[in-house]
C-alpha cells in the first residue's frame, strides 16, 4: 500500500515553499530581421508568498492576472526575469543537473484540462508510470505496474483498468489519472492549475474532496490556482488574490472572505453567486467600471487605481506594500484598505 514519505525532521505548519519577489516579463519585439524590444507584458510583477507543510495556499484573480504563469514559474517551465523561490531552502532557480531532478520529484503539478494534459496514445499505465522511467529509483525494477496499480485505487479508480485510453474515461475519472501521475514520484508539494474549471459541478466536490483526502493521508503541500472563489474556500487555509501579475491580499480564509479589506477583493466576492435569491436582492454589489488594463502597459502606482472607487492622488504616485493595515492584521496592498462598509460607496 502506498504510504507518505517519512521523515521525522518534517514539521507541520513550517515553511516548505517560499517565494521572494518573482518576475516574469515577456519582451515585445519589432522588426523581423533586426529586431529591436520595444516593451514587455507583465505577467508577473513582484510576487512573494510563503507555502507551509500540509496546507493550501488559494491563488485567485480574473483571467490574465498571472496565475497560470507564476504555475509555470514554479515548476521550471518558464525562467523568471528577476526574483527567488526556494523549496525547502533550495534555490529553485539556481538548481541544475541531479540537484534540479531532486527538487522537481518533489514538486508536480496537475493540469487544468484533462482532456488534452494526457497523451490520448498513452494507456493509463504508460502515463501514470512514466514518471518511474524518468526516476527509476522511485519504483523497483518489477514494481512498475503493481505500484501503477496501488495509486490508480488511491485516486478512487479500478486497478483493472491500467490498460486503459483515455478516450475510454469520463472528464472526472481523467483528472483522477492526472492528480494519480503527480502523486507517483510522493511529492511533497503540488500545484493544481485549476484542476476542476473544466469539470462538471458534481464532479468538481469530487475530486476537491478527493484532493482533501490525499493531502491528509500524505501530508501534502498544495497551491491551489482558481478564479472561482467558493471552490477555494471549500479548499484553501490560506488566499492570495493576484491582479495584474501582483498579489494585492492575503491572508487566512475567514480573513479574506469574511474581512477582506482591498477594493478588488471586495468587488470579487461580491459577484460570488448567491443560491438563496431573497439574500441574493438584498446584497449590494460592486460594480467595476473600465476594463482591466493591458499587463503591458500597467497603471502606474497601484495597479488597480483605474478602476477603484477610493483612489487618490497618492495612489498613481506610490505603489502600495502588501503589508499588513489598520483595518485588518493581513497584509493588503492598498493606501486606504479598510473592512467593506455595509453600503458600498459604487
Amino acid at each position: 500500500m502506498m504510504t507518505a514519505p517519512a521523515s521525522s525532521t518534517k514539521v507541520r505548519g513550517e515553511t516548505i515553499l517560499s517565494v521572494d519577489n518573482l518576475v516574469k516579463h515577456f519582451p515585445i519585439s519589432q522588426g523581423v530581421l533586426f529586431q529591436r524590444q520595444i516593451g514587455a507584458v507583465k505577467a508577473v510583477d513582484g510576487v512573494s508568498f510563503e507555502l507551509r507543510r500540509g496546507e493550501t495556499l488559494g491563488v485567485v484573480g480574473e483571467s490574465g492576472c498571472g496565475k497560470s504563469t507564476l504555475a509555470r514559474l514554479l515548476m521550471r517551465l518558464e525562467t523568471p526575469t528577476s526574483g527567488r523561490a526556494t523549496l525547502e531552502g533550495k534555490d529553485l532557480f539556481k538548481a541544475s543537473g541531479s540537484e534540479l531532478r531532486r527538487l522537481r520529484r518533489n514538486m508536480q503539478m496537475v493540469m487544468q484540462d484533462p482532456y488534452t494534459s494526457l497523451n490520448p496514445r498513452m494507456t493509463v499505465g504508460d502515463i501514470i508510470g512514466e514518471p518511474f522511467e524518468i526516476h527509476p529509483d522511485a519504483a523497483p525494477k518489477g514494481s512498475k505496474a503493481r505500484r501503477v496499480q496501488e495509486l490508480l485505487d488511491v485516486v478512487g479508480l479500478n486497478p483493472e483498468h491500467i490498460n486503459r485510453y483515455p478516450h475510454q474515461f469520463s472528464g472526472g475519472q481523467r483528472q483522477r489519472i492526472g492528480i494519480a501521475r503527480a502523486l507517483a514520484l510522493r511529492p511533497e508539494v503540488i500545484v493544481c492549475d485549476e484542476p476542476v474549471s473544466a469539470l462538471d459541478v458534481s464532479i468538481q466536490a469530487q475530486v476537491i474532496n478527493l484532493l482533501e483526502q490525499l493531502q491528509d493521508e500524505f501530508g501534502l503541500s498544495y497551491i491551489f490556482i482558481a478564479h472561482d472563489l467558493s471552490v477555494v474556500r471549500h479548499i484553501a487555509d490560506r488566499v492570495a488574490v493576484m491582479y495584474l501579475g501582483r498579489i494585492v491580499e492575503i491572508g487566512t480564509e475567514d480573513e479574506i472572505y469574511e474581512r477582506a479589506t482591498h477594493p478588488y477583493t471586495q468587488a470579487l466576492l461580491s459577484a460570488v453567486p448567491v443560491p438563496d435569491p431573497e439574500v441574493r436582492d438584498q446584497r449590494n454589489m460592486i460594480r467595476l467600471v473600465g476594463d482591466v488594463p493591458s499587463p503591458a502597459d500597467p497603471p502606474s502606482g497601484c495597479h488597480f487605481r483605474t478602476r477603484c472607487w477610493k483612489a487618490q492622488d497618492i495612489c498613481a504616485k506610490e505603489d502600495p506594500q502588501t503589508v499588513p493595515r489598520a483595518a485588518d492584521p493581513h497584509p493588503s496592498a492598498c493606501h486606504f484598505a479598510e473592512l467593506r462598509p455595509t453600503t458600498p460607496t459604487v
